[in-house]
Protein backbone atom coordinates (compact mmCIF):
# COMPACT_ATOMS: atom_id res chain seq x y z
CA UNK A 1 0.00 0.00 0.00
CA UNK A 2 1.41 3.20 -0.36
CA UNK A 3 1.64 5.69 1.94
CA UNK A 4 -1.00 8.60 2.58
CA UNK A 5 1.35 11.16 1.36
CA UNK A 6 1.94 9.26 -1.86
CA UNK A 7 -0.38 8.78 -4.32
CA UNK A 8 -1.24 4.90 -5.34
CA UNK A 9 -1.73 3.25 -8.74
CA UNK A 10 -5.10 4.63 -9.35
CA UNK A 11 -6.44 0.74 -11.04
CA UNK A 12 -7.94 -1.59 -9.90
CA UNK A 13 -9.59 -0.05 -6.82
CA UNK A 14 -12.85 -1.24 -4.99
CA UNK A 15 -14.87 0.10 -2.14
CA UNK A 16 -16.93 -2.53 0.05
CA UNK A 17 -19.70 -0.22 1.52
CA UNK A 18 -21.72 -0.58 4.83
CA UNK A 19 -23.53 2.41 6.23
CA UNK A 20 -23.27 5.83 7.01
CA UNK A 21 -20.82 8.64 5.26
CA UNK A 22 -17.55 6.84 5.66
CA UNK A 23 -18.38 4.99 2.04
CA UNK A 24 -19.03 8.73 0.69
CA UNK A 25 -15.29 10.11 2.11
CA UNK A 26 -13.55 7.54 1.11
CA UNK A 27 -14.63 7.76 -2.26
CA UNK A 28 -14.14 11.90 -2.46
CA UNK A 29 -10.77 11.13 -1.20
CA UNK A 30 -9.87 8.50 -3.90
CA UNK A 31 -11.44 10.67 -6.51
CA UNK A 32 -9.20 13.67 -4.95
CA UNK A 33 -5.98 11.66 -5.79
CA UNK A 34 -7.97 10.82 -9.59
CA UNK A 35 -9.13 7.09 -8.32
CA UNK A 36 -12.46 5.79 -9.54
CA UNK A 37 -13.31 2.78 -7.49
CA UNK A 38 -15.88 0.12 -7.73
CA UNK A 39 -18.32 -0.06 -5.00
CA UNK A 40 -19.91 -3.27 -3.89
CA UNK A 41 -23.22 -1.69 -1.25
CA UNK A 42 -24.34 -4.01 1.75
CA UNK A 43 -28.31 -3.69 0.71
CA UNK A 44 -29.09 -4.05 4.49
CA UNK A 45 -26.57 -1.24 5.42
CA UNK A 46 -25.66 0.95 2.52
CA UNK A 47 -27.47 4.69 1.47
CA UNK A 48 -29.19 4.47 -1.72
CA UNK A 49 -27.62 7.85 -2.54
CA UNK A 50 -24.74 6.11 -3.17
CA UNK A 51 -25.78 5.33 -6.71
CA UNK A 52 -25.79 9.45 -7.57
CA UNK A 53 -22.07 9.41 -6.35
CA UNK A 54 -20.61 5.64 -7.42
CA UNK A 55 -19.97 5.26 -11.32
CA UNK A 56 -19.67 1.70 -11.17
CA UNK A 57 -22.05 0.06 -8.34
CA UNK A 58 -23.57 -3.42 -7.20
CA UNK A 59 -25.78 -4.12 -4.43
CA UNK A 60 -25.03 -7.31 -2.70
CA UNK A 61 -26.96 -8.86 0.36
CA UNK A 62 -24.90 -9.02 3.54
CA UNK A 63 -24.54 -12.65 3.57
CA UNK A 64 -23.68 -12.98 -0.21
CA UNK A 65 -19.75 -13.43 0.74
CA UNK A 66 -19.50 -15.55 -2.92
CA UNK A 67 -21.23 -13.08 -5.49
CA UNK A 68 -19.18 -10.22 -3.87
CA UNK A 69 -16.27 -12.02 -4.41
CA UNK A 70 -17.24 -12.45 -8.23
CA UNK A 71 -18.26 -9.00 -8.72
CA UNK A 72 -14.78 -8.00 -7.21
CA UNK A 73 -12.92 -10.02 -9.88
CA UNK A 74 -15.78 -8.63 -12.65
CA UNK A 75 -14.50 -5.44 -11.29
CA UNK A 76 -10.67 -6.09 -11.78
CA UNK A 77 -10.35 -4.95 -8.28
CA UNK A 78 -6.87 -5.85 -6.90
CA UNK A 79 -7.01 -3.73 -3.70
CA UNK A 80 -10.31 -3.01 -1.35
CA UNK A 81 -11.86 -0.14 1.40
CA UNK A 82 -14.19 -1.78 3.69
CA UNK A 83 -15.88 1.33 4.50
CA UNK A 84 -19.13 1.98 6.96
CA UNK A 85 -20.58 0.24 9.79
CA UNK A 86 -22.45 -3.19 9.42
CA UNK A 87 -24.29 -3.18 12.62
CA UNK A 88 -23.32 -6.30 15.14
CA UNK A 89 -26.63 -7.55 15.72
CA UNK A 90 -27.40 -8.13 11.89
CA UNK A 91 -24.05 -9.42 11.17
CA UNK A 92 -24.49 -12.39 13.74
CA UNK A 93 -28.76 -12.72 13.32
CA UNK A 94 -29.85 -11.31 10.26
CA UNK A 95 -27.98 -12.98 7.62
CA UNK A 96 -29.07 -15.74 5.40
CA UNK A 97 -25.08 -16.67 4.27
CA UNK A 98 -24.27 -18.36 1.48
CA UNK A 99 -21.95 -21.89 0.84
CA UNK A 100 -18.94 -19.80 1.42
CA UNK A 101 -19.97 -17.74 4.01
CA UNK A 102 -21.43 -20.51 6.29
CA UNK A 103 -18.35 -22.47 5.68
CA UNK A 104 -16.29 -19.02 7.12
CA UNK A 105 -18.03 -18.66 9.95
CA UNK A 106 -18.18 -22.60 11.14
CA UNK A 107 -14.66 -22.24 10.89
CA UNK A 108 -14.79 -19.15 13.14
CA UNK A 109 -12.78 -19.54 17.04
CA UNK A 110 -14.65 -16.80 18.46
CA UNK A 111 -18.25 -15.67 16.72
CA UNK A 112 -17.06 -11.89 17.33
CA UNK A 113 -16.71 -9.07 14.63
CA UNK A 114 -13.00 -8.96 14.60
CA UNK A 115 -12.52 -12.83 14.18
CA UNK A 116 -15.37 -12.35 11.15
CA UNK A 117 -14.08 -9.71 9.33
CA UNK A 118 -10.43 -10.46 9.57
CA UNK A 119 -11.45 -14.30 8.45
CA UNK A 120 -13.32 -12.13 5.41
CA UNK A 121 -9.96 -10.47 4.81
CA UNK A 122 -7.77 -13.91 4.85
CA UNK A 123 -10.08 -15.14 2.27
CA UNK A 124 -9.87 -12.02 0.18
CA UNK A 125 -6.41 -12.05 0.20
CA UNK A 126 -6.41 -15.93 -1.14
CA UNK A 127 -8.66 -14.55 -4.15
CA UNK A 128 -5.89 -11.71 -5.35
CA UNK A 129 -7.93 -9.04 -3.47
CA UNK A 130 -5.48 -6.93 -0.93
CA UNK A 131 -7.81 -5.29 2.01
CA UNK A 132 -6.12 -1.99 3.14
CA UNK A 133 -6.54 0.86 5.69
CA UNK A 134 -9.78 2.61 5.87
CA UNK A 135 -8.68 5.56 6.61
CA UNK A 136 -5.57 5.71 3.31
CA UNK A 137 -7.54 8.17 1.76
CA UNK A 138 -8.87 10.17 5.39
CA UNK A 139 -5.71 11.34 6.47
CA UNK A 140 -7.27 14.95 7.39
CA UNK A 141 -9.65 13.07 9.57
CA UNK A 142 -7.44 11.45 11.88
CA UNK A 143 -6.64 13.94 14.91
CA UNK A 144 -3.20 14.43 16.30
CA UNK A 145 -2.50 14.19 20.23
CA UNK A 146 -3.94 17.26 21.86
CA UNK A 147 -6.79 19.20 23.02
CA UNK A 148 -9.27 19.88 19.55
CA UNK A 149 -11.68 22.50 20.71
CA UNK A 150 -12.05 25.47 22.47
CA UNK A 151 -12.48 24.53 25.89
CA UNK A 152 -9.92 21.97 27.44
CA UNK A 153 -11.46 19.01 30.15
CA UNK A 154 -11.50 20.65 33.37
CA UNK A 155 -9.91 18.54 36.47
CA UNK A 156 -12.83 16.50 37.50
CA UNK A 157 -13.74 15.51 33.66
CA UNK A 158 -9.90 14.54 33.25
CA UNK A 159 -10.11 12.18 36.12
CA UNK A 160 -13.25 10.79 34.29
CA UNK A 161 -11.18 10.20 31.08
CA UNK A 162 -8.07 8.50 32.91
CA UNK A 163 -10.03 5.99 34.39
CA UNK A 164 -12.70 5.64 31.53
CA UNK A 165 -9.55 5.40 29.07
CA UNK A 166 -8.20 2.50 31.66
CA UNK A 167 -11.84 0.82 31.53
CA UNK A 168 -12.42 0.93 27.41
CA UNK A 169 -9.33 -0.50 27.36
CA UNK A 170 -9.94 -3.45 29.28
CA UNK A 171 -13.09 -3.80 27.33
CA UNK A 172 -11.33 -3.24 23.87
CA UNK A 173 -9.16 -5.99 24.55
CA UNK A 174 -11.79 -8.81 24.33
CA UNK A 175 -13.62 -6.83 21.80
CA UNK A 176 -16.83 -6.34 23.63
CA UNK A 177 -16.62 -2.40 22.74
CA UNK A 178 -15.17 0.71 22.34
CA UNK A 179 -17.01 3.26 24.14
CA UNK A 180 -17.55 3.98 27.91
CA UNK A 181 -19.54 6.48 29.83
CA UNK A 182 -18.31 7.95 33.08
CA UNK A 183 -19.73 9.80 35.94
CA UNK A 184 -17.56 10.47 38.91
CA UNK A 185 -15.35 7.98 38.18
CA UNK A 186 -18.29 5.44 38.27
CA UNK A 187 -18.54 3.48 34.97
CA UNK A 188 -21.96 4.23 34.07
CA UNK A 189 -22.80 2.70 30.81
CA UNK A 190 -20.32 0.12 28.32
CA UNK A 191 -20.64 -0.46 24.39
CA UNK A 192 -21.76 -3.51 22.99
CA UNK A 193 -23.68 -4.07 20.10
CA UNK A 194 -25.60 -0.66 20.04
CA UNK A 195 -22.82 1.40 19.21
CA UNK A 196 -21.85 4.44 20.67
CA UNK A 197 -24.93 7.05 20.74
CA UNK A 198 -27.69 4.44 22.54
CA UNK A 199 -24.64 3.78 25.21
CA UNK A 200 -24.76 7.60 26.12
CA UNK A 201 -28.52 7.76 25.81
CA UNK A 202 -28.74 5.03 27.77
CA UNK A 203 -25.96 6.29 30.79
CA UNK A 204 -28.25 9.54 30.36
CA UNK A 205 -31.23 7.73 31.68
CA UNK A 206 -29.50 5.90 34.30
CA UNK A 207 -28.15 9.06 35.97
CA UNK A 208 -31.13 11.34 35.44
CA UNK A 209 -29.55 14.36 34.39
CA UNK A 210 -25.95 14.32 35.96
CA UNK A 211 -22.45 15.26 34.25
CA UNK A 212 -21.28 12.48 32.18
CA UNK A 213 -17.61 12.18 30.12
CA UNK A 214 -17.57 10.00 26.68
CA UNK A 215 -14.16 7.62 26.49
CA UNK A 216 -14.27 5.77 22.96
CA UNK A 217 -10.90 3.82 22.07
CA UNK A 218 -9.02 1.79 19.84
CA UNK A 219 -8.87 -1.77 20.11
CA UNK A 220 -4.70 -2.77 21.11
CA UNK A 221 -2.86 -3.59 17.82
CA UNK A 222 -6.19 -1.86 16.02
CA UNK A 223 -6.56 -3.34 12.56
CA UNK A 224 -6.95 -0.22 10.46
CA UNK A 225 -8.57 -1.96 7.57
CA UNK A 226 -11.59 -2.24 9.33
CA UNK A 227 -14.06 -0.89 12.85
CA UNK A 228 -12.00 1.79 13.08
CA UNK A 229 -13.19 4.34 15.58
CA UNK A 230 -15.88 7.11 14.35
CA UNK A 231 -17.34 10.23 15.80
CA UNK A 232 -19.75 12.22 14.01
CA UNK A 233 -21.64 15.19 14.21
CA UNK A 234 -24.82 13.09 15.68
CA UNK A 235 -22.56 12.15 18.66
CA UNK A 236 -22.08 15.67 19.35
CA UNK A 237 -25.65 16.32 19.39
CA UNK A 238 -26.49 13.00 21.80
CA UNK A 239 -23.76 14.39 24.38
CA UNK A 240 -25.64 17.61 23.96
CA UNK A 241 -28.97 16.37 25.17
CA UNK A 242 -27.53 14.05 27.40
CA UNK A 243 -25.33 16.44 29.40
CA UNK A 244 -22.03 14.58 28.41
CA UNK A 245 -19.43 17.50 28.60
CA UNK A 246 -16.37 15.65 27.51
CA UNK A 247 -15.49 13.39 25.04
CA UNK A 248 -11.81 11.16 24.99
CA UNK A 249 -10.49 9.92 21.63
CA UNK A 250 -7.40 7.92 20.61
CA UNK A 251 -5.27 10.09 18.62
CA UNK A 252 -4.34 8.78 14.66
CA UNK A 253 -7.18 6.13 15.37
CA UNK A 254 -10.29 7.81 15.25
CA UNK A 255 -11.98 9.36 12.40
CA UNK A 256 -13.69 12.63 12.75
CA UNK A 257 -16.10 12.87 9.76
CA UNK A 258 -17.03 16.54 9.03
CA UNK A 259 -14.27 17.88 11.42
CA UNK A 260 -14.74 21.31 11.24
CA UNK A 261 -18.58 20.97 11.42
CA UNK A 262 -18.23 18.59 14.39
CA UNK A 263 -15.71 20.99 15.91
CA UNK A 264 -17.69 24.08 15.91
CA UNK A 265 -20.95 22.18 17.12
CA UNK A 266 -18.69 21.01 20.04
CA UNK A 267 -17.60 24.66 20.46
CA UNK A 268 -20.88 25.73 20.87
CA UNK A 269 -22.12 23.13 23.58
CA UNK A 270 -19.43 23.70 25.37
CA UNK A 271 -17.91 20.08 24.82
CA UNK A 272 -14.41 19.42 25.55
CA UNK A 273 -12.85 17.12 23.41
CA UNK A 274 -9.21 15.96 23.41
CA UNK A 275 -7.45 13.39 21.11
CA UNK A 276 -4.61 10.95 23.31
CA UNK A 277 -1.99 8.93 22.47
CA UNK A 278 -3.72 5.32 22.58
CA UNK A 279 -2.82 3.51 26.12
CA UNK A 280 0.44 1.52 24.92
CA UNK A 281 1.70 3.73 22.00
CA UNK A 282 4.87 5.71 22.95
CA UNK A 283 4.83 8.98 21.97
CA UNK A 284 7.64 10.01 19.58
CA UNK A 285 9.35 11.91 22.22
CA UNK A 286 9.28 8.68 24.41
CA UNK A 287 10.67 7.28 21.84
CA UNK A 288 13.47 9.30 21.31
CA UNK A 289 14.37 9.49 25.04
CA UNK A 290 14.19 5.46 25.76
CA UNK A 291 17.05 5.09 22.76
CA UNK A 292 18.91 7.69 23.51
CA UNK A 293 18.94 5.78 27.64
CA UNK A 294 20.24 2.82 25.87
CA UNK A 295 23.27 4.56 24.18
Amino acid sequence: MAPQNETPSTAGWGLIAGNGKFPFLVLEGARSRGIEMAVIAIREEASPELERVALRLHWVSLGELSRTIELLHKEGVKQAVMAGQVKHNKIFSAIRPDWKLAKLLLSLPKKNTDSLIGAVAALLEDEGIHLVDSTTFLAPLLPEPGVLTRRRPDEAESADIAYGREVARRLAEIDLGQTVVICDRACVAVEAMEGTDETIERAARLTEGKRLVVVKVSKPGQDMRFDVPVVGLRTIEVMKRSKATALAVDAGRTLLFDREKLMAAADEAGIAIEALTPLGVKQASDRVTAEKGKR
